[in-house]
């Protein structure tokens, strides 16, 4: 018996919020304040009653055919029991930046809480998977693990990009009965998943601690658009997705991770229409991003130094002025070290030795990482022709010196 879904066409317009709970109001989604997603659904699809459930086959020996009967999981109670020592809750005092109504940028400090999962071991550090926005700015990570123990972490990589981002945990610092209690999540195949599966997402809701809810993939290849224009296809799902869940696992019934939860629509008239990035499209990058330097703060006398003066352009002065976000280098200073590379005057940093930059703040804190000495990789926009053109430039750091910043542009 075929079962028809009715077309339907609905235009939603909503802010997609950032995820995490900042000042007990963070909000659910992926750090595009301002945006909107529009979304045109309109679908006719036939399936068959083995394609909604879970199917189950039975084979008699007599006939040796086979009966599918229509199922579904009513008690994921073993699948989370087997998933949560994988899940972290992630913690942060973080730095916000705002324009009030008379455009003037306002900067305050706030809490903030996220998720995450363990997706790596290695020889020092325990490597977890989580959105960038959860770890922006943030300043004092902290990872809680199944057994409610907390331990700093820092952030190893990020890709603002792709909202992805990797934090570690020192081996070091994690009591050994925490590590017995804790496992590394499996992944699984984003790009086997079929509309109308059922998947469960586990997360940090509310910065209570980890939950659970369970849903069906709504939609797959959805694609959102980001504030600054470009657009990304996710996995769109009705799991109840909460402040908090951002960074979190979405499981399929064997438990293994196929999506990071990200963002949902957030309005009065929409209901169960969560976003999360597919795990196979996310898993070369978070590769890359395990690879980087683990971004903990050195001595400030060791501290290294660009010898620039910058300010950031946002996404509101990138949209009115075609200029690309970044970190943009209005001054070289003399003798400095950028002064001894091909740096140029007009450059937009958007990349530090492989991590992104978005903000003076951002260039200040991954500096406040490396010491003196140390040769570095910028990625940089430049303006030719009327266009931007990426450029990479290695250059070795100086004695520590502050970036100088402007008002934003």
């Amino acid at each position: 018996m075929k079962l028809r879904t009715a077309k339907k066409a609905a235009y939603v317009t909503a802010a997609a919020l950032l995820f995490g709970t900042v000042s007990g109001s963070v909000i659910a989604g992926m750090n595009y304040a301002g945006s909107q997603i529009i979304t045109a659904y309109n679908a006719e699809e036939t399936t068959s009653s083995s394609q909604i459930a879970a199917s189950s086959v039975s084979q008699t020996a007599a006939t040796q055919t086979s009966t599918t009967t229509q199922s579904s999981v009513t008690d994921v109670s073993s699948i989370v029991e087997k998933v949560m020592p994988s899940v972290v809750a992630i913690s942060d005092t973080m730095t916000v930046q705002q324009r009030d109504m008379f455009g003037r940028q306002q900067t305050y400090e706030a809490q903030s809480s996220g998720s995450g999962f363990i997706i790596a071991k290695t020889d020092t550090e325990l490597l977890i998977a989580t959105n960038n926005h959860v770890v922006e700015n943030a300043e004092n990570l902290s990872v809680t693990f199944v057994d409610d123990t907390s331990i700093s972490g820092a952030v190893k990589g990020t890709d603002a990009a792709a909202d992805l981002a990797i934090v570690a945990v020192q081996l070091s610092d994690i009591p050994e009965e925490t590590l017995n209690s804790i496992q590394v999540a499996s992944l699984g195949d984003s790009d086997q998943l079929k509309v109308g599966q059922q998947v469960i997402a586990i997360g940090n809701a509310l910065g209570y601690g980890q939950s659970v809810t369970v849903g069906y993939v709504s939609a797959l290849n959805r694609e959102i658009q980001n504030e600054d224009g470009t657009s990304s296809a996710y996995i769109q799902t009705d799991a109840a997705i909460n402040p908090g869940n951002s960074g979190g696992a979405l499981l399929d019934l064997n438990g293994n991770v196929i999506g990071i939860n990200t963002a949902k629509t957030a309005s009065t008239e929409v209901e169960g229409m969560g976003y999360a990035i597919p795990i196979t499209k996310a898993q070369e990058i978070l590769n890359q991003l395990m690879t980087q330097k683990t971004l903990i703060a050195v001595d400030e006398a060791s501290q290294g130094s660009l010898g620039i003066q910058a300010l950031t352009i946002d996404s509101s002065a990138a949209q009115s002025f075609g200029m690309p976000q970044g970190v943009y280098v209005y001054q070289i200073t003399e003798g400095g070290a950028a002064s001894q590379s091909e740096l140029h005057e007009m450059d937009i940093i958007t990349a530090f030795d492989g991590h992104s930059v978005s903000t003076v703040q951002d260039l200040t804190s991954i500096l406040s990482c490396y010491e003196q000495g140390t040769e570095v990789t910028l990625t940089v926009q430049r303006l030719e022709e009327g266009t931007y053109a990426e450029h990479s430039i290695t250059l070795t750091l100086g004695a520590k010196e502050d970036i100088s910043s402007s008002p934003q542009a």
